[in-house]
């Protein structure tokens, strides 16, 4: 006696459809061109995953380069002082510092600009 996998074949390609449920034309209607572009879909969220944290990067170090600009030094030269004054702290932080604490952020220009 042979063993039917319907049930199972049946689910899998559920469970696909209901993933793909939304995306235009056959895509959410065809099993087969759903699961393609499911596959696709999982990719493209595993690289933007990655791709986020180099966005908030750039955000980060262009905030920290115009409070710098307004302090008239410019963004390496900020970054090389506070290494030579040995004043470690990352960039999300230090562009925090310049949006809500505009005192405090003079203050580690001053730093960063006497250190030698």
């Amino acid at each position: 006696m042979r063993v039917k996998g319907g049930t199972v074949t049946h689910a899998r390609r559920k469970k696909v459809l209901k993933q793909a449920k939304g995306y235009f034309g056959s895509k959410h209607l065809l099993f087969k061109t759903a699961k393609e572009q499911v596959m696709h879909s999982h990719y493209y969220a595993y690289v933007d995953r990655r791709n986020i944290k180099r966005d908030y990067r750039k955000l980060w170090i262009r905030r920290i380069n115009a409070a710098c600009r307004m302090n008239d030094i410019s963004y390496s030269k900020f970054m090389h002082g506070l290494k030579l004054a040995k004043i470690d702290i990352n960039r999300k932080m230090l562009s925090e510092i310049a949006i809500h604490d505009e005192a405090g952020f003079k203050e580690l220009v001053k730093l960063a600009k006497n250190a030698k």
